[in-house]
């Protein structure tokens, strides 16, 4: 059977590969053995979880709709995963919890912020800007992982200084605005709003990552159960800003 077939069933498979037997170092069909399940192959089925019982490191592209309970799940079973998500997961309180809490963070992700596929063949394409016969374009997604990975222990450089008119306060927050990863001051103490892209510079020795509730001016500004400076209490001289992810330098 065809894993990546058209053919209609209601009954879901699932592959097991053994290891090169031909010493070609490619997963030939002969190779790969094809197993029936007895249910539709629904993750939270009692089959599945079984399966995912005896996976060492899981790597999946999962139901976007059903993230925060895919990701739940991994955690219960103390799972190793590079799964595929997208960008917007990352204000989810379930998920920015754990990306909060040092369990969960950006793998090395799709180029340009969105992922390519073609029907036929595959090509690693530069930007998200390409066309091509064919291309299927999915925009904004990441990799979302709990192993190790050495980006995550490289220091972001930084070359700006603080001042008050480049980096203004929040009127709800104790907090500075910072508009792009790159111009993260470099002498800063305090709190600090930055986009949700700097997760993907995000290094746990040189950055904390902190609640909004933490920093909030006085107790009339509602809790956000995410922890992040979002929505209409995020603004600045009464304009909103786009979601921010609040830090503090470590090194300071």
């Amino acid at each position: 059977m065809n894993l990546f077939s058209e053919n209609k069933s209601e009954q879901a498979i699932y592959l097991v590969y053994e290891g090169d037997k031909n010493d070609n170092r490619i997963p030939y069909l002969n190779e790969i053995g094809t197993k029936k399940l007895k249910g539709d192959g629904d993750f939270r089925s009692k089959e599945c979880i079984e399966l995912l019982k005896q996976a060492d490191i899981v790597v999946t592209n999962p139901p976007f709709s059903l993230f925060r309970e895919y990701v739940a799940q991994l955690i219960e079973y103390d799972k190793k995963f590079v799964i595929v998500g997208h960008q917007n997961a990352i204000s989810y309180k379930e998920i920015f919890k754990l990306i909060k809490e040092n369990k969960l963070w950006l793998g090395y992700g799709f180029k340009g912020g969105a992922g390519h596929f073609i029907n036929q063949h595959y090509e690693d394409y530069a930007t998200a800007t390409d066309r091509k016969e064919g291309m299927i374009r999915v925009s904004g997604v990441h990799w979302f992982t709990n192993l190790e990975i050495n980006k995550r222990h490289e220091d972001l450089i930084l070359y700006k200084t603080y001042n008050e008119e480049e980096y203004p306060k929040y009127d709800n927050y104790d907090a500075i605005e910072v508009s792009k990863t790159k111009d993260i001051p470099a002498d800063y103490t305090g709190a600090m709003g930055v986009p949700i892209t700097f997760l993907d510079k995000y290094n746990p020795e040189q950055f904390e990552i902190i609640s909004s509730n933490d920093i909030r001016i006085n107790e009339n500004i509602p809790f956000k159960e995410h922890g992040l400076i979002k929505d209409k209490d995020g603004t600045i001289n009464g304009k909103p800003t786009y979601v921010r992810i609040v830090i503090k330098n470590k090194r300071l």
